[in-house]
């Protein structure tokens, strides 16, 4: 047989190979005509299953705060059979997420019909002066002008492309166009975007989520503070530029009185300047559950002092910076004294743990009793970055003072860097402490021993510890004889306890058969061969 007929054949072959691949469609089209989820299932309940599969299944939630998109792979629902792709090309919300990047909003913005639109954008691999052309711009003004915009978050150091997108969402003068966004997440790292007229001009009547990061400028808060009332989640962090969003106090407490089911604050190194003169001294009660203040100390209590603050918090996190110690006791003291006294789950079991650094300390208050396990644990952190270096004395001084803040006699659970030389004074007002962990330890004469002469002489400093912990641990001239002294004072009622030290020196074999016959466990490890 010739090579021309042999080239006969094949296409013969092939035409009858692709008129097979057809017969086959069809048959498989047939047989999924006939399975119950083509008959039985409704067209909109099928594609309310597509969007679970999409929003749920592929590990997304429709109720989180940050939509992260959708997983590679997800539309594989689509290749399924004729009729699912025909169900869901007409579900419209399938397509109310373009994308997180330019290269995606190009693909997929024109499948989106009138479905509410999550306007998402995570950065750009690409040149975005090329990506963000005509059509696309076109279709977010349609968009826009639909008033279908759900959520807009823009990601990105391009602070000339964050400025364009915002431009296209401003109206051009007053009015309702994008009164139903619902959550609004801008963070930029770049230079300025001046986002003045956006919130001058907009109506955000349905607006929960406002998270703004970075070098965002802001003129007046008059119109947030007018139009919001739904708000759940307020964030506002300044960029690396001295100059912050502009807000001043009494536009805050306005937000705050506008907004009563706000549930998270965050401001962060955000300039409030005091015009309250003719305002109510204390701000609306708000029913928060999460508060986070950074910044300048006087202005974080500023802020601080004035909140009517519910009585039960889940987490609220302070952070002062440029803090003098007198500051600290007159204001911060008395405040956190008076909100641990009145909320009732810090009335019980308490974990509260001490850093001690260079020129900062850190306190956090965590409840671990029966109050708290109904729901989630709350906890109280205060971070002070000191304007000066304290001498060691006076830092330790400190640390008594705050800890002196908290219900010493809930605490069970305490993890702390302090030395060892002001103990006594600190641990007799925490009789309760079930576990103690302490790292930077100093073995010297009298370990955790009450003075002889004081008036804590014959007593145990904590009659109730069932867990001994230490870390990075020195010795006085090598000498393990003060914790064994210690462990022998501690257990001489019977009482054993569990003992660890990590981070230490060589002990003895000598050494480690007294400690092994004084505590229930012992354990002795160092950093290195732990992660080893």
């Amino acid at each position: 047989m010739g090579r021309e007929a042999n080239i006969h054949l094949i296409e013969t072959l092939e035409k009858r190979i692709e008129e097979g691949n057809g017969d086959v469609i069809k048959l498989k089209r047939a047989r999924n005509s006939l399975l119950n989820v083509s008959t039985r299932v409704p067209p909109e309940i099928l594609g309310e299953i597509f969007i679970w599969r999409l929003f749920r299944g592929a590990g997304c939630s429709l109720r989180s705060q940050h939509f992260d998109g959708l997983q590679q792979g997800c539309y594989n629902f689509l290749l399924v059979c004729h009729h699912w792709f025909e169900v869901a090309s007409n579900t419209p919300e399938l397509w109310n997420f373009w994308g997180n990047t330019l290269q995606d909003w190009k693909k997929c913005h024109h499948r989106s019909g009138a479905a509410p639109l999550d306007l998402v954008l995570y950065g750009n691999r690409r040149d975005p002066s090329v990506l963000f052309d005509g059509p696309l711009q076109v279709a977010i003004r349609s968009r826009f002008a639909q008033n279908s915009i759900r959520k807009v978050h823009l990601l990105s150091n391009d602070s000339n492309l964050l400025t364009a997108v915002i431009s296209l969402l401003t109206p051009d003068g007053e009015g309702t166009r994008n009164e139903n966004i619902e959550s609004i997440v801008w963070r930029t790292g770049g230079d300025f975007v001046d986002a003045s007229q956006f919130f001058a001009q907009s109506r955000l009547s349905k607006l929960r989520l406002l998270d703004l990061t970075g070098n965002i400028r802001i003129s007046s808060w008059d119109g947030l503070a007018s139009w919001t009332t739904l708000l759940t989640n307020l964030s506002l962090v300044a960029g690396e530029f001295p100059t912050p969003p502009t807000m001043t106090a009494s536009q805050l407490f306005q937000i705050l009185g506008s907004n009563p089911n706000l549930q998270e604050l965050m401001l962060s190194d955000i300039a409030l300047p005091d015009d309250t003169e003719g305002f109510p001294l204390q701000a609306p009660q708000v029913n928060l559950k999460r508060l986070s203040l950074t910044g300048d100390f006087r202005r974080v209590f500023g802020v601080l002092s004035r909140l009517t603050l519910p009585e039960a918090l889940d987490d609220m996190y302070l952070i002062g910076f440029d803090s003098t110690v007198e500051e600290i006791s007159q204001t911060l003291v008395p405040f956190m004294r008076d909100y641990f006294r009145r909320d009732p789950r810090f009335q019980d079991r308490l974990r509260v743990s001490f850093l001690s650094a260079l020129g900062s300390i850190s306190i956090s208050v965590k409840a671990m009793g029966p109050l708290a396990t109904t729901q989630r644990q709350p906890f109280v952190t205060f971070t002070m970055v000191l304007d000066e270096i304290l001498p060691p004395d006076a830092q330790e001084r400190l640390l008594i003072d705050l800890i002196a803040l908290t219900p010493r006699e809930h605490v069970v659970f305490l993890d702390a860097n302090l030395n060892m030389k002001p103990s006594e004074e600190l641990f007799s007002a925490m009789p309760n402490i079930e576990t103690l962990c302490l790292s930077d330890v100093e073995l010297s004469e009298g370990f955790l021993q009450p003075n002889p002469d004081g008036p804590h002489a014959n007593t145990k400093l904590f009659p109730s510890l069932r867990v001994l912990s230490l870390e990075d641990v020195e010795l006085d001239d090598g000498d393990w004889g003060h914790l064994t002294a210690y462990l022998a004072h501690q257990t001489s009622d019977g009482q054993l306890i569990s003992f660890e030290v990590v981070d230490a020196p060589h002990i003895p074999p000598k050494v480690v058969d007294e400690i092994e016959g004084l505590v229930e466990e012992f354990i002795h490890y160092q950093k290195l061969e732990a992660e080893g």
